[in-house]
């Protein structure tokens, strides 16, 4: 079994022979870092599919509250009409990020439902009228505001990661005064299988692309600025450089890096593109990057150029259980349910659907769920694309050790956990794992170490947070005892 699943890796490392747009150098160096897995690429399903935009016939759009940071709190109540581009929840705490209706229409409801992550969560649920009504801040100048103007405006338009952490685009671009930022990375190495959307947006809106990260730039006051893409898409070169070209903005270059799973990690690009390490515990900013997705970029372009707040998504559509693979570009809020038949169409012998890629998306239960901020992609996957074999006893090879793009020993940091010893775990790296499941990938035994490594964080986190609360308690009782 063990030896047809690696040559089922090498079969995918040979990757798609895409044609060149025009010339371009073909000897430019491709950088890498240390580990990784080679996990087939699928992307010809949909890389050549442009992204359409589509308005999902149901007319509705269910949009979490809070999507990325601190929790919101709803604006509006139902009965309500709001337009697109409308905030309809917000929160005064610095580490969230409004959320804006993605149609104009009228509030139905506000109640509690399935989200990505089969977890349920407050939801604004809008019946879209039809009509084009939207609501636009005021366009602004990203090189003639004031820094703080600037951050106001990334965080006023909802703008979050949407490479998949949502994190608020606001507070990265923010960091602490001590921490020099000398280089921009543009996220568009997209090595997650099956995904392209990001591709599509290179091709599609580079020019976006490029002033977004020139954007970013001159608010972080970075000298340099670097379009990281894996060497699967340098077919790209030529667009990319036309585009810099026509900016006529300095010191923004391509970075191409070797196609290898996790190459997209904030912590694997940096080490690629700058040969810098992110110190344990720390962020990119500690080795002076900042890192953005390539549609991030285009959102913040957008809230400047255009005054739009963050209300749509592109996303990719795909897996072998779907008979019509494609790239879209649909409202925030909308059910992926509503876009079956008439959008794509899924095969019966789809055995499982996940929101995101692969390696590091979730399973979910069904497809009434919406589309959020961080949706990059959906997948229908049949029986032969997934592994649904029972996990046995590690053999102990280190083959997880081998690939771990972080440097630990997930087999000692398995059996620490299943030995009931979090904190020894947690001493030999657990904290540290970004989770990317590339050992889950290699195991010949198929434990399931990503599972195991999520619980034993999330224990951690609890104890920690026990801890903290023990302390201020007893920090009370002690001043009152004054």
């Amino acid at each position: 079994m063990h030896q047809l699943h690696i040559l089922y890796i090498e079969e995918g490392y040979k990757g798609i022979d895409r044609k060149s747009t025009g010339p371009y150098n073909t000897n430019m160096k491709s950088y890498t870092f240390r580990g990784g897995v080679h996990p087939p690429e699928r992307k010809e399903l949909s890389n050549t599919c442009s992204i359409t935009n589509i308005v999902p016939s149901s007319h509705i759009v269910v949009i979490p509250i809070t999507q990325g940071g601190a929790p919101n709190k709803p604006l509006v109540s139902p009965g309500d009409t709001v337009v697109k581009g409308q905030k309809i929840a917000e929160s005064d705490t610095y580490m969230s990020v409004p959320v804006h209706a993605s149609v104009s229409g009228t509030v139905k409801k506000i109640e509690p439902r399935l989200i990505a992550g089969n977890t349920e969560a407050p939801c604004v649920i809008i019946e879209a009228d039809g009509s084009d009504t939207v609501q636009t801040m005021d366009v602004l100048d990203p090189f003639a505001c004031t820094r703080q103007e600037a951050l106001t405006r990334i965080r006023s338009a909802g703008i979050v990661g949407m490479g998949g952490a949502a994190f608020p685009a606001h507070v990265k671009l923010n960091p602490p005064p001590e921490k020099k930022i000398d280089y921009v990375l543009v996220n568009a190495a997209e090595c997650e299988p099956y995904l392209t959307v990001d591709e599509r947006i290179l091709a599609e809106e580079t020019a976006k692309v490029i002033d977004g990260l020139a954007i970013v730039m001159h608010i972080t006051n970075a000298p340099e600025g670097l379009i990281c893409l894996e060497d699967n898409k340098k077919y790209l070169i030529p667009t990319i450089e036309k585009a810099i070209a026509a900016s006529g903005k300095e010191h923004i270059a391509i970075r191409l890096c070797r196609t290898k799973y996790p190459q997209g990690g904030e912590k694997m690009l940096i080490k690629a593109a700058v040969g810098r390490e992110v110190p344990s515990g720390g962020l990119p900013a500690d080795a002076g990057c900042v890192v953005h997705n390539a549609g991030t970029l285009c959102a913040v372009s957008e809230a400047f150029r255009e005054g739009k707040a963050l209300t749509e998504r592109a996303l990719t559509i795909s897996g072998m259980g779907c008979q019509s693979p494609c790239n879209i570009r649909v409202p925030i809020g909308t059910i992926i349910a509503d876009l079956i038949p008439e959008v794509f169409q899924i095969s019966e012998d789809t055995k499982k659907i996940i929101s995101g890629g692969p390696m590091m998306g979730i399973a979910m239960m069904n497809t009434q769920f919406p589309v959020a901020k961080n949706t990059s992609g959906v997948l229908f996957l049949t029986e032969k694309e997934t592994e649904l074999t029972d996990e046995s006893p590690c053999i102990g090879c280190g083959r997880c050790i081998d690939v771990c793009p972080c440097r630990l020993p997930p087999v000692l940091m398995m059996r620490a956990l299943k030995a009931d010893e979090l904190q020894n775990a947690v001493k030999i790296g657990l904290m540290d794992c970004i989770e990317c499941g590339a050992c889950s990938y290699i195991c010949p035994a198929r434990v399931k170490l990503v599972q195991r490594f999520r619980v034993g964080k999330m224990q951690e986190r609890t104890e920690l947070q026990r801890q903290k609360l023990a302390a201020a308690r007893a920090a009370e009782a002690a001043k009152g005892g004054n």
